[in-house]
């Protein structure tokens, strides 16, 4: 079975991570601290937070933002539960904004229709790998006093406007999932423009930890002290997996262009075929592609998706609605809620699409959904 997507790891990764192994850290070390500041480099030179996966980094950017009861989050169905899951567990009620149907990202003029004084975080998702219309979100955000909140776990690598994810929105969250655009095994990172967002989110990944003396209630302890003022979770990344991320760190740039090949590969292969829909890039945007999302038409992408599982190619559909899951629609979210998120579902088809992938392999996936659909 051809993946859908899958890491791709180097004997200098391998040599990153036996390193770390051999010495006096494995946690929570200089590895961590040298990732973290690499990852602050490539988003815009902003304070960088690492974590233990995607999710645990929404979790940690919603309680650095104070996200709990009463507040609202607008944010996109066309994504992983957990961009929703994440607030909602703190007590934010998700209202949901359709998407653009060209390109599966969030509308602005959905989320326009959507905010209100309740509004507390606006959550775009950087949808198979490009930017969403952060300048545009921004002025609703102002608006009502809200953030924003980049949910760029497919777009790390990227830029819009000449500014580099991590850099558009008030809050990014990165994942590192071996099957993202870079992997620390499992990870992922919060990048915040704000310095104090910042530090509440790094104290609330480290248990809620205070070790600043100045900021301490208990002053006559000793020279060990510590304390917690705010509960927190212990969402540390490892220096194992720190290593790893900062040797792949080193081959992004050529992660991003073989992504682009294979993405521009594809497009030419399947533009103007009849049944078929090429991805939209967005104006301005240079995407890290890290889906190939195209669309299947005339209600046959289950029959294509199961063709080409049987022709031993590892297809995937990103994502069904969000407020489809049974945890939201027993809240009450009903089907037809957002009429353009829905119809790009029911066409999506992610193909295969990682560095490691052959021209070869490209061709095969080519000539198999051609054929299908020819």
């Amino acid at each position: 079975m051809l993946p859908y997507g899958r890491q791709s790891i180097s004997e200098q990764d391998i040599e990153a991570v036996t390193a770390v192994l051999r010495g006096d850290w494995l946690t929570t070390g200089p590895a961590v601290t040298a990732f973290e500041d690499a990852i602050s480099e490539l988003a815009g030179g902003h304070r960088a937070v690492s974590c233990t996966s995607g999710t645990a980094a929404l979790h940690i950017a919603y309680a650095a933002l104070g996200v709990g009861p009463g507040d609202e989050v607008v944010t996109t169905p066309m994504t992983f539960v957990a961009t929703a899951s994440c607030a909602a567990m703190l007590g934010a009620k998700i209202v949901f904004a359709d998407v653009d149907y060209d390109t599966g990202l969030i509308d602005p003029a959905a989320v326009a229709s959507c905010i209100s004084e309740r509004t507390k975080v606006i959550s775009a998702v950087d949808y198979a790998g490009q930017a969403a219309d952060y300048p545009a979100l921004q002025v609703l955000a102002d608006q009502v006093g809200a953030q924003t909140l980049a949910d760029a776990a497919h777009s790390v690598g990227g830029s819009a406007d000449g500014r580099p994810v991590g850099d558009l929105a008030d809050v990014t969250t990165m994942s590192f999932f071996p099957t993202k655009n870079l992997t620390t095994g499992e990870g992922g990172a919060v990048v915040c423009r704000d310095g104090v967002i910042g530090q509440r989110a790094h104290e609330f990944h480290f248990i809620g930890l205070v070790r600043d003396p100045s900021r301490f209630e208990l002053t006559d302890e000793g020279p060990w002290h510590q304390e917690v003022h705010e509960y927190g979770v212990n969402y540390r990344l490892t220096d194992l997996g720190a290593a790893l991320g900062l040797s792949q760190l080193r081959r992004l740039a050529e992660f991003k262009r073989r992504r682009t090949e294979i993405t521009a590969r594809y497009n030419a292969a399947f533009a103007g075929t009849d049944g078929l829909r090429t991805p939209v890039q967005r104006a301005g945007v240079d995407p890290m592609w890290h889906l190939y999302p195209v669309r299947v038409l005339d209600g046959r992408r289950r029959e294509v998706f199961e063709a080409m599982r049987a022709a031993g190619i590892g297809v995937q559909v990103n994502y069904i609605p969000v407020y489809w899951h049974p945890v939201f629609a027993h809240q009450g979210y009903h089907r037809g809620l957002c009429p353009n998120a829905e119809r790009f579902y029911a066409e999506e088809l992610s193909l295969p699409l990682y560095p490691d992938l052959t021209d070869s392999e490209v061709d095969r996936v080519i000539e198999t959904l051609l054929n299908l659909v020819g």
